[in-house]
């Protein structure tokens, strides 16, 4: 008989469920997340072994969609998943997060994560519960989890917060905030607002916090019912003679080096210092206890513990002295320098360099045809700003070969976009699509934000009538016993060695994004708002640097980008410029050269570099939706001419009839003493008959109609 236990819990008004002992029982644990009708399946492996040979935590959480969640079958040729989409990985990169810092040092036994999507009601989002579920598959594992841990998401529509929004309710809201933590402190925020102010910010994450606490005490009790007792976990190495030694031989280089403010002397002396210790510990016998512990794990112990010194060092120098590794204040921005207009046929850049960080942006202006196609399972079917971080080996001096986005990378492009996304015009004011793509030219901290700020720059520069400038910062912070320092514009050894990488973006009037991890076991609520107003002050100084350069977007769009007409059809007539099997809208674009798009509603958007080409498909669709309308006063040709009158082409296949009597003010014996094949006329419209034929006058035409018809 199986027997499975269920746990309910109440998360914003609705009922979600979870369950273990039914399904995957040879993983380690499991569990389904059930809300409504969006139900995730958590399953949770341990290994029983610690890996040899590494000096990391070996944590792989892995989140999968299937399109069977919503009831389709995938695109493309295969018909299949293939690889994560990118929402798949950002999803994957929310679960990690909140989780990793909970783990013991020196803990290696693999863990993976799987959290599969099987039934989603494109309403309740599987995200947050995704995370809620990874939490409750490591408390049923017995791995020393230092959790548990609750995450919501929190909206606010009119004023009022919401407790996990649908995806109805998000596009109404002022903010998408997705908070995860513990029952104490907060671990991590992930957001996309609408210029919301700090304060909005802040009430919303303590709102939050209360929801997570009524999460994590469900999940202990859960986990008692099951009987699952957690491992105490102690680490077996002991470092601490190794860490005397190399305290002992290198810390008067290591002091020497951090307060040296040249990153090049810093680097030579430490590994000078480094040098010195390897030297040290080679001096002691083979069966020397640190040397057994380095053979029987293949851990390089002496670099874990020469890290441990640098951190050490470098964060009593920030508490005790107010000075950072490169010289600067806590509340310091590095020097900023910046240009706008770079690359000569590209349609917008700029570069953004801030310290050791550098940053080229290009933007790429197209046609509405050129959104990017989700084939997701969100209820959001395509894309019309796009971004792409591109981190080379070689900005940071290392040969590393290039392929596609890691994980990083899409997580840094996303928060970037997600920055300046509030800032664009809306699709009906600038129906362009719009392609940005941030390379890393040097990196040395914060390049998210780099690319946040580059990217604005060069929109801008493309002649985008963006709302206004988007700036950004990283915030970290440094955390020792009661005091905690938070620190403004972190380079790459503060992220490192630090407690905090907390990125904020927006501009004067409020907040756009943010993104924050904690490497501890959490923040203080007084320290978190704290660090956002100092984010302010970053960000305005940051900006005002920037303005220096471009402050607003360029009046003209950028002579290189393709120009866009656009001109509506009756929804009737759509079928008629498409043609059948697009025969007609092809016919288009081959005669103008120019790319036509038209939606559900008839409204054709016309891209092309050339008016000419422009002008050729306007009046190929407006031919083609011609309707004739009494009064209308039009030039046409005559094409044939019969006894009792002529016939005048008012657009390609359209024609009307001037009878003989309406040619001339005189009465005319012959139709061909007035008129000839071939002879342009202005008409005017007198009737249109049951059958829809057309009736026109020559005569009828005022000199006055004539000339507003010229």
């Amino acid at each position: 008989m199986i027997e499975s236990k269920k746990m309910q819990i109440t998360i914003g008004g609705k009922l979600v469920e979870i369950e273990t002992g039914k399904y995957a029982k040879s993983a380690t644990s499991s569990v389904t997340v059930k809300c409504e009708d969006t139900m995730v399946f958590v399953h949770c492996a341990v290994s029983k072994e610690p890996r040899v040979g590494i000096d990391f935590f070996p944590l792989l959480i892995d989140y999968e969609e299937r399109m069977s969640a919503i009831g389709r079958i995938p695109g493309g040729f295969t018909r299949t998943e293939g690889k994560a989409s990118e929402k798949a990985i950002l999803v994957s990169r929310l679960i990690d997060r909140p989780i990793r810092p909970l783990f013991p040092k020196g803990y290696r036994n693999d863990i993976q994560i799987v959290s599969q999507l099987f039934s989603y009601d494109q309403k309740n989002q599987p995200d947050v519960l995704s995370i809620l579920g990874a939490s409750a598959a490591l408390m049923l594992s017995g791995a020393p989890f230092e959790g548990p841990v609750g995450a919501v998401r929190i909206g606010k529509i009119d004023g009022e917060m919401i407790v996990n929004p649908t995806h109805q309710e998000v596009e109404k809201s002022t903010m998408d905030l997705v908070v995860a933590g513990t029952a104490d402190s907060v671990i991590m925020v992930e957001a996309g607002c609408k210029f919301v102010t700090e304060d909005e910010i802040m009430d919303a994450v303590q709102f939050a916090h209360e929801e997570i606490k009524k999460q994590c005490a469900a999940q202990i009790e859960f986990a008692r019912e099951c009987g699952v007792e957690r491992e105490n976990f102690v680490n077996p190495y002991d470092t601490s003679e190794l860490a005397g030694m190399i305290k002992e031989v290198a810390y008067d280089m290591v002091f020497d080096a951090y307060h040296n403010f040249d990153r090049a002397y810093r680097q030579e002396k430490l590994e000078e210092a480094k040098k010195l210790v390897k030297e040290k510990i080679a001096e002691l016998p083979e069966d020397h206890e640190i040397n057994k512990m380095m053979e029987e794990t293949g851990i390089d112990f002496i670099s874990e513990e020469f890290k441990a010194l640098e951190k050490k060092v470098m964060r009593a120098m920030i508490v005790n002295e107010g000075k950072r590794a490169d010289g600067r204040t806590t509340t310091e921005v590095r020097p900023i320098w910046c240009e706008a207009g770079v690359i000569p046929l590209a349609h917008g850049s700029a570069v953004f360099t801030r310290g050791q960080t550098q940053i080229l942006s290009v933007a790429t202006l197209a046609g509405p045809n050129m959104v990017q196609e989700l084939d997701g399972v969100d209820p959001i079917v395509r894309k019309r700003f796009m971004h792409k971080y591109i981190f080379p080996g070689f900005s940071v001096g290392e040969v590393k070969p290039l392929r596609g986005p890691g994980r990083r990378e899409v997580g840094h492009g996303n928060l970037a976009e997600r920055a300046n996304l509030p800032a664009l015009p809306s699709e009906d004011e600038f129906p362009y699509a719009i392609r940005v793509t941030s390379d890393v030219l040097e990196s040395n901290g914060s390049t998210s934000m780099g690319s946040t700020c580059a990217t604005s720059m060069a929109l801008m520069q493309a002649g985008v009538p963006v709302k206004c400038m988007i700036g950004g910062v990283a915030m970290g912070l440094i955390k020792e016993g009661d005091t905690d320092v938070v620190l403004t514009d972190i380079q790459g050894i503060e992220d490192f060695l630090g407690d905090m990488d907390f990125k904020v973006t927006g501009n004067s009037e409020g907040i756009t994004a943010l993104q924050m991890d904690m490497k501890i076991k959490g923040i203080a609520f007084d320290t978190l708002r704290r660090a956002l107003a100092q984010a302010k002050e970053g960000r305005l100084h940051i900006m005002g640097k920037m303005a220096e350069v471009i402050s607003k977007p360029n009046d003209d769009l950028s002579p290189n980008a393709p120009r866009l007409y656009t001109m509506q059809v009756p929804t009737e007539d759509i079928g008629t410029v498409i043609g059948p099997g697009g025969k007609m809208i092809r016919s288009i674009i081959e005669a103008s050269g120019a790319e036509i798009d038209i939606n559900d509603e008839g409204r054709v958007t016309i891209t092309s570099n050339d008016a000419e080409g422009a002008n050729i498909a306007k009046s190929m669709i407006e031919a083609l939706t011609f309707r004739a309308e009494v009064g209308m006063i039009r030039k046409g040709k005559v094409v044939r001419i019969i006894p009792i009158g002529a016939f005048v082409e008012l657009a390609p296949g359209k024609d009307g009839m001037v009878h003989i009597s309406q040619i001339s003010q005189e009465r005319i014996e012959t139709v061909e003493s007035k008129l000839s094949v071939g002879d342009e006329v202005i008409v005017k419209v007198i009737k249109i008959d049951e059958k829809g034929r057309v009736n026109l006058t020559i005569k009828g035409v005022t000199d006055e109609e004539k000339a507003q018809l010229a």
